[in-house]
């Protein structure tokens, strides 16, 4: 049953416990927020000025007298939104009366709360729908928001640009595709035999944990589809204020295409590590690093078979005991390789062998870093190994600020979707690097720091002389928080 407006709620509700004084519990309370710690967030967006760079990629066609919510206040809470958790537009229906939010989007607070009102799940749909039978928004009755997809693209790199104080010497630029699951009848969706679903296939380019590129396809395309162009894109707007910075690209298997590894191989102190799918040519040609391995292991196993044999009875599964106590054998080794037709030229493929109990697991790369600058065993394990820490921000995105809810019709629509999302963890991630160095959080995910610093309860008192937020004295990571704070206080502000 649904309590209706004409219904009467009790002023109180009384419940009788066993051994204990009885328990009342009213709606008296002063106004309560759950996400006291988004002030945190508000204040480094404030002078960073990330939400309110976005909103200037947006055009307005709203009659201005009839404005009561800015394109600015609408990304901001949209974007904080996702950042506490709150991913779909039905949840900011039962937001709109939160103080906090309403405060960190720059809303005015009185004691009445009167113009404390957030939008709506209809003023935000708006914002984020891109209709697809209307050519011109200035002159549509309900959607006349437009954003600029170049200039939102160039404010992802030039955020990053800005996360460092000065040029670094030299920088790895990561590629990857992830799956993102559909549940409706979504433009340019496609089934993908490789993730067994409907969906689409975004592009990401991360460096380090900074995100600069998040493009929205369709999953039918190569996995390498528009990498060259966002490359070529990315790289000249970084060179465009590191003149001299060197670059490593770096990806799996589905970007060691001719057509990129040309490209690089073209410009000056640009460099490639890519996978390369193995063949019976390639494992030919690593024939004699396989034997080595092999030979290796079985000369490591057989003093240590030899021991416990001397201990114990003959044994089947005394053979594979023994291994637990070995090392795997890893060997590795350069080729000069060229495919008959699809490359134009030789290059170098590192060869990784490792022999174990599992038996033997060879992997291949092709990069441009020649021999002499680094040794294959280094180049593996330290320039391309490493490209997995781009999986854990890919999972934070996916599963944390919910980059994969791209559940409106249109794909602009969801690539707006995308980038909403995008910016949220660049500001999770800001804090993150800003405000939580030497701190238990500083390598702690999006979900972790939410939990932690952000989700905290308080009271809100609102009088003439000041807005007081109380938060629990108990709480256990108001340490963090101070600190957070002091690292605030440092931040230049805008302008």
């Amino acid at each position: 049953m649904t309590l209706q407006n004409t219904d009467c709620i009790p002023e109180q509700f009384k419940f009788e416990q066993v051994k204990s004084c009885p328990v009342i519990v009213n709606f008296q309370c002063k106004p309560v927020t759950s996400d006291a710690g988004l002030t945190l967030i508000a204040e480094l967006d404030r002078k960073r000025g990330i939400t309110s760079r976005l909103a200037q990629c947006f055009k307005d066609y709203r009659e201005k007298n009839r404005i009561e919510h800015s394109v600015s206040s609408l990304i901001a809470q949209r974007i904080y939104g996702l950042i506490m958790g709150y991913e779909d537009i039905n949840d900011h229906e039962f937001l709109r009366d939160d103080l906090i939010f309403a405060l960190c989007v720059g809303k005015v607070l009185n004691k009445e709360f009167e113009s404390a009102k957030l939008a709506g799940k209809s003023t935000l749909n708006r914002l984020e729908h891109c209709p697809e039978n209307i050519t011109s928004l200035a002159e549509s009755r309900y959607h006349r928001i437009e954003h600029n997809a170049s200039a939102i693209e160039t404010l992802l790199v030039e955020i990053f640009l800005e996360s460092y104080s000065s040029p670094p010497r030299q920088i790895t630029l990561d590629l990857d595709v992830t799956d993102d699951l559909v549940h409706g009848h979504q433009e340019e969706v496609f089934f993908n035999p490789y993730y067994h679903g409907y969906c689409y296939a975004p592009l990401y380019i991360f460096c380090g944990k900074h995100l600069l590129a998040s493009k929205l396809r369709a999953s039918n395309l190569d996995p390498a589809e528009g990498a060259l162009e966002e490359l070529q894109r990315i790289i000249k707007l970084i060179r465009s204020r590191w003149g001299k910075v060197k670059i490593l690209i770096r990806g799996d298997s589905a970007y060691s295409r001719e057509e990129i590894m040309a490209w690089c191989e073209s410009q000056q102190e640009i460099d490639y590590v890519f996978g390369l799918a193995q063949n019976s040519r390639l494992i030919q040609l690593s024939q004699s690093i396989k034997y080595r391995a092999s030979l290796e292991y079985e000369q490591k196993l057989q003093p240590v078979v030899e021991f416990f044999e001397s201990l114990f009875a003959p044994s089947p599964d005394l053979h594979l005991a023994a291994t637990a106590f070995v090392k795997n054998s890893v060997w590795y080794s350069s080729l000069n390789y060229k495919t008959l037709y699809s490359w134009s030229r030789n290059r170098r493929v590192v060869a990784k062998v490792e022999h174990s109990n599992q038996g033997v697991d060879t992997r291949f790369v092709v990069t441009s870093l020649p021999i002499k600058k680094i040794p294959p065993g280094k180049l593996y394990t330290e320039k391309y190994c490493p490209r997995g820490n781009m999986e854990n921000c890919l999972k934070e995105q996916k599963l944390e600020l919910k980059s994969d809810r791209t559940s409106t019709h249109t794909f602009a629509g969801n690539q707006l979707r995308l980038w909403f999302s995008s910016v949220a963890y660049i500001l999770m991630n800001a804090l993150r690097e800003k405000c939580l160095a030497k701190t238990e959080l500083q390598n702690a995910t999006v979900g972790t720091i939410r939990t932690k610093l952000l989700k905290l309860g308080a009271t809100i008192t609102v009088n003439c002389r000041k807005i007081l937020i109380s938060i629990s004295s108990s709480c256990p990571y108001k340490g963090i928080f101070a600190l957070a704070y002091n690292y605030l206080s440092l931040l230049p502000c805008p302008g």
